[in-house]
């Protein structure tokens, strides 16, 4: 695998570092007025989440992780991992535990697609689309007039994720949930 300089150092860069795949969040070049200059780089490790900050002398080097972004089906979970298949018509599936998952375990519905960041072979993690379309199982019923204030009242979806929703929204209906908030957006368009 290719070796980054500190002068290639960006956000969203993934490198190994003491054998572990990491993503670089933050970079800093820091020219102090005496002595060499460095980068004070925030780093995230790709298997545990850890963040944390370290420095580079200008000149030093990291070695590349040969860690790939592709977008995978969800199929299904049998209790203890989730499964997912390659939409490059392989059909190859590979399975996820739990650290992987993590807050995406909200949004998670069947043949839906994610992107899924994988390292030697093995789901590192998973990241759900901005937006989810999922049913409302359980709300309590809207009264007519409620809506005037502009209230929102808690719902369960299909996924077991609770969010909040207008009063006037109905047990059965398909809502739009923007993931990265876990806010309502909208009602599903129906067809």
């Amino acid at each position: 695998m290719a070796n980054y300089s500190t002068n290639e150092f960006r956000g969203g860069l993934k490198v190994l570092l003491d054998g572990e795949p990491c993503s670089i969040v933050e970079n800093e070049f820091v020219k102090p007025g005496k002595g060499q200059a460095f980068n004070r780089v925030k780093l995230k490790n790709l298997k545990t989440g850890r963040t944390w900050e370290r420095t580079f002398k200008s000149g030093e080097s990291l070695e590349g992780a040969d860690v790939l972004d592709i977008d995978m089906e969800y199929v299904y979970t049998d209790g203890e991992f989730w499964h997912f298949m390659k939409t490059d018509g392989s059909y190859e599936q590979l399975a996820a535990g739990n650290d992987a998952i993590k807050e995406a375990k909200d949004w998670l519905k069947e043949q839906d697609v994610f992107e899924v960041t994988l390292f030697n072979g093995q789901i590192l993690s998973v990241v759900p689309p901005k937006f989810v379309e999922l049913e409302v199982t359980e709300t309590d019923p809207g009264l007519k007039g409620d809506t005037a204030q502009g209230g929102s009242k808690p719902a369960t979806l299909s996924t077991g994720a609770i969010v909040r929703v207008p009063l006037f929204i109905e047990t059965g209906e398909i809502i739009r949930v923007d993931t990265r908030s876990g806010e309502y957006v909208s009602r599903a368009k129906q067809d």
